[in-house]
């Protein structure tokens, strides 16, 4: 059983350092391209690098919810700015995808 445990961690730790260099790659290219001038410094967002990241799948999960919500309530709030705020998150949301 010991055996079993001590492979399980292995697996963990290897991982782990494979998620790791994956990492450092992505640094690495990252300001390759920034020295190299090929990226514009607006364009970095340090929260968003990877594609993977929990910010942008939370943030992206409430703007979709709010554009539900904006949705299905269009016919109780007859309301011009609430249509304009719908439109505007329903293209920030087609252009993050």
């Amino acid at each position: 059983m010991k055996a079993d445990k001590k492979a399980d961690l292995v697996k963990i730790i290897d991982k782990s350092t494979e998620d790791l260099h994956s990492r450092i790659d992505m640094q690495r290219h990252i300001l390759t391209a920034v020295i190299e001038k090929k990226i514009k410094k607006a364009e970095i967002c340090p929260d968003c690098v990877f594609a993977d990241c929990p910010h942008k799948k939370k943030m992206k999960a409430v703007l979709t919810e709010t554009v539900a919500v904006l949705e299905q309530t269009k016919t109780a709030f007859k309301s011009k700015r609430l249509e304009a705020l719908r439109k505007r998150l329903v293209e920030v949301l087609t252009e993050s995808s």
